[in-house]
């Protein structure tokens, strides 16, 4: 498992990527998919990922859908039209960064532990 310093700068990135790739999820169904893609080496913590949900959905990026389900109310995720044309500037950042570390840090595969 990564820093969590380190997460909270690729958790918007996450968010929106995810996002663009599903039509709608609710919060722990982003903290699984991140676990299942990473292979459990990405694990993302409610307490980190509700508060970029709401900053986001605050700048008009995202949108909620509250929906009852069984006996609670679930908050899925959406992306507005501002949230999907911030996809892939957000990417083509995150490309350029890591491109960049990779001048400082040297081609490196990561460690698997």
């Amino acid at each position: 498992m990564y820093s969590r310093e380190l997460l909270k700068g690729i958790l918007k990135p996450i968010i929106l990527k995810l996002l663009s790739e599903e039509e709608r999820m609710y919060g722990y169904e982003i903290v699984q998919k991140v676990k299942e893609k990473t292979e459990g080496r990405i694990l993302i913590k409610e307490g980190s990922l509700y508060p970029t949900l709401h900053a986001l959905t605050k700048e008009g990026f995202l949108t909620t859908e509250s929906v009852l389900v069984g006996n609670r109310t679930r908050k899925y995720y959406s992306l507005t039209k501002k949230g999907t044309g911030l996809v892939a500037p957000t990417m083509q950042e995150l490309s350029d960064f890591q491109s960049t570390l990779s001048l400082l840090f040297g081609e490196q595969k990561p460690a698997v532990s």
